[in-house]
C-alpha cells in the first residue's frame, strides 16, 4: 500500500477547460478544412453552407490554445509537490524518555502545498495486509489503538493535520513536520501504521502519498524478540 506519490485529481478549471477549448477548435478546423475542399455548389447546401470561423482567426486561436495547454502542463510539473518522509530514533518524544521512532513528512518541491485530507489506517500484527481495514481520522485511529491497549503519550503520539494546513516547499529531510512517535513496544504489536496525505498544489492539482510509519524502523536497530 505504501508507495510513491500519485496525482489523483486535476483542476477542472485550469486543466479541463483549456483542453475542451482546444478540442472544440480542432473540430472547427476539421469542419472548415473539409468544407473548403468541397465544390462551390455543394457548399451552398445544408449543412455545408454553415461557415463557423475564418481560417486565419481559427489558426490564431488554435496556436494560443495549444500554447496555453503546453504552458499549463509545464507549470504543473514545476509547482507540483514532492512529498517525502523521514524516520529517526530520538529520545524525549514519549513520556518515559526512552528512544522512540519519530516519523516526519516534508515537501521537497519548491512551492507550498495545502493539505486536503489526512487519514490513518492501523494494521495490527496477525492481521496481514488487512485490505478491508478502514481509513480513520487521527482521533479515530488513536481511539482504535487505545482499544487495543496502547496508551497515548506513552506508547505512541499521532499528530492531527486539518484541511488547509500548509506544507512549505523547498525544505530538506532535516526539516520534517512531525507525524507520529512510536515506542519499541508499539512496533512489536503493530504491523503497519499507514498515513494517507492528500494535498493540493498551486496549480489546483491534488496529489496523494501513503506512508507506512513502521517502515525502516528496525534498519539500524536490533529487532526485539517475540
Amino acid at each position: 500500500m505504501s508507495g510513491a506519490q500519485v496525482r489523483v485529481r486535476r483542476s477542472a478549471l485550469l486543466f479541463t477547460v483549456p483542453l475542451v477549448l482546444l478540442a472544440v477548435l480542432v473540430a472547427v478546423l476539421v469542419w472548415e478544412s473539409v468544407r473548403s475542399n468541397m465544390a462551390p455548389g455543394d457548399r451552398s447546401q445544408w449543412p455545408w453552407r454553415l461557415h463557423l470561423m475564418d481560417m486565419e482567426v481559427l489558426g490564431s486561436l488554435l496556436a494560443v490554445s495549444l500554447g496555453v495547454v503546453l504552458a499549463r502542463a509545464q507549470y504543473a510539473r514545476t509547482v507540483r509537490p514532492h512529498l517525502g518522509w523521514r524516520g529517526v530514533w530520538a529520545k524525549g518524544m514519549l513520556a518515559d524518555g526512552t528512544p522512540a521512532w519519530r516519523v516526519g513528512v516534508l515537501n521537497g518541491g519548491q512551492y507550498t502545498a495545502v493539505i486536503d485530507s489526512w487519514s490513518v489506517r492501523v494494521v495490527l500484527k496477525g492481521e496481514g495486509d488487512a485490505p478491508d481495514a478502514p481509513w480513520n481520522s487521527v482521533s479515530g485511529a488513536a481511539a482504535e489503538l487505545a482499544a487495543a491497549g496502547f496508551v497515548a503519550g506513552t506508547d505512541f503520539r499521532l499528530i492531527e493535520f486539518g484541511a488547509g494546513f500548509p506544507l512549505m516547499g523547498g525544505v530538506d529531510a532535516h526539516e520534517t513536520v512531525l507525524v507520529g512517535v512510536f515506542s519499541e513496544g508499539f512496533a512489536q504489536r503493530v504491523e503497519s501504521l499507514y498515513v494517507r496525505a492528500r494535498v493540493t498544489d498551486v496549480a489546483g492539482d491534488t496529489h496523494e502519498r501513503v506512508t507506512d510509519c513502521m517502515k525502516g524502523m528496525w534498519t539500524d536497530r536490533t529487532v526485539p524478540p517475540g
